[in-house]
């Protein structure tokens, strides 16, 4: 069904070393060329009513896309929801009409010109570090397919897009790539159902290749996201999407996970990512990465593709939940990632224990000024807890970090000289 435009109402409003330092470590593979084909299908007419202020109920055409991936003579990467719109012009001749400056709005991301809502601090992604029991496959579909959307970008060129993206709050709060939505003029989400909305945006970060658009809907079923930090080598993991455009949309694939903290150069960043053996395809861009439990653990975000001398399959990779969801929350507040919050040291497990025998983290360097300095942390000080919990590996302190924002206290354990205190840590984001 289509639902007529609304306005969604208004909501409320450095140098410091890696706190982490054990991290996977591998060759960064350089991505050298990006091409595709296009063979246009048609696709699933839209047809939705813009808010102009003397034309009205003009209609959408937005057309699926094939993609046949070229012989380049390099392993080529692909960013799955069809970042190559400049390829993908249908002809629907009204669209070109359609331009109006009442109804776009002005935006600092470039040429992406979606509808944006006023930022607010009230929404957040949160995911769970705790779980249930394991779902069998049916279940998984069952629980996060509703979840899941086709999002839709024209661009003013008569270009098109089809990607996927993930609802996180029943209001209409969506989670997908920034490359799905970059350089459009509008916006759609398609749910599971069928019905259709017209979607304005919150924020979006290229470089981090994330994005938060809102629908003007209620009664959503919102996804679970889980711990990505909580992932091994050889989990299984499922992905959802909409491969090769809507048609397919709703798609289930499967497959393990690769390798995690997988560091891959993408057009000069350097991006860490989960990797999966997961089918993904154009199309797949924004559509969730799920675990054994049903949780969403990462957004799948780009796949390496064959060359004329390499043949590659099953090299997919997906954005970790866990260490993004600080930047998701930004977006959400003010538009674009500020940045995380800092203890301001440098830390590393120790075979040599705590006094009592208990694992705790070595402290390798303090960041001058910092909070931790503030606080009162020095080199060679072992960190037992943090808010209460033991520490083993550097991920322990990583992960309850996390759970704070600016200006909240962190609490540690610290263990000095046989002497143990509580430091009490002031969060500041990074660079303040």
């Amino acid at each position: 069904m289509d639902h007529e435009n609304q306005d969604i109402p208004q909501s409320g409003q450095g140098g410091e070393p890696h706190e982490v330092v054990l991290r996977y470590e591998a060759p960064v593979t350089p991505i050298v060329e990006r091409y595709i084909q296009p063979t246009p299908l048609p696709g699933h007419p839209k047809k939705e009513p813009l808010p102009r202020k003397k034309r009205k109920g003009l209609r959408i055409f937005l057309f699926c896309m094939l993609g046949l991936l070229l012989v380049s003579g390099v392993v080529a990467a692909l960013w799955l929801g069809g970042a190559f719109g400049d390829y993908h012009s249908y002809h629907d001749d009204d669209f070109e009409q359609r331009h109006d400056e009442d109804y776009y709005d002005s935006s600092e991301h470039g040429e992406t010109t979606i509808k944006r809502l006023p930022n607010t601090d009230r929404v957040k992604l949160r995911y769970n570090e705790s779980h249930g029991e394991a779902l069998t496959i049916q279940e998984i579909y069952q629980k996060v397919n509703p979840s899941t959307v086709t999002v839709l970008t024209g661009n003013r060129d008569g270009s098109a897009m089809v990607g996927t993206g993930v609802i996180f709050t029943e209001d209409g709060f969506i989670l997908t790539n920034a490359h799905v939505i970059a350089g459009g003029s509008e916006c759609y989400v398609v749910l599971d159902t069928g019905e259709d909305y017209r979607a304005c945006l919150l924020g979006l970060d290229e470089e981090k290749d994330l994005a938060v658009i809102k629908i003007a809907a209620s009664g959503l079923p919102a996804a679970e996201f889980g711990d990505s930090d909580a992932l091994t080598v050889g989990d299984p993991v499922y992905a959802i999407g909409n491969p090769l455009g809507v048609e397919l949309r709703g798609t289930l694939t499967d497959g393990i996970v690769s390798a995690i903290n997988r560091d891959v150069l993408v057009d000069g960043v350097n991006m860490t990512l989960i990797q999966t053996n997961a089918a993904l395809n154009n199309g797949n861009s924004g559509g969730p990465l799920i675990n054994v439990y049903g949780q969403v653990v990462g957004i799948n975000t780009m796949k390496m593709g064959s060359s004329s001398t390499t043949s590659v399959e099953g090299l997919g990779f997906a954005i970790p939940i866990s260490s993004t969801a600080y930047m998701i929350n930004d977006l959400i507040a003010y538009g674009e990632i500020h940045g995380e919050v800092m203890i301001g040291i440098s830390v590393k497990p120790t075979p040599v224990a705590a006094e009592n025998g208990e694992s705790a983290l070595l402290v390798m360097e303090v960041t001058p000024g910092g909070p931790g300095d503030e606080a009162g942390i020095q080199e060679g000080d072992l960190i037992v807890e943090a808010d209460g919990e033991a520490l083993t590996k550097s991920t322990d302190l990583l992960r309850v970090r996390r759970r704070h924002e600016a200006g909240e206290t962190l609490k540690l354990l610290v263990e000095r000289d046989g002497r143990r205190f509580t430091a009490d840590v002031v969060l500041r984001e990074s660079g303040t």
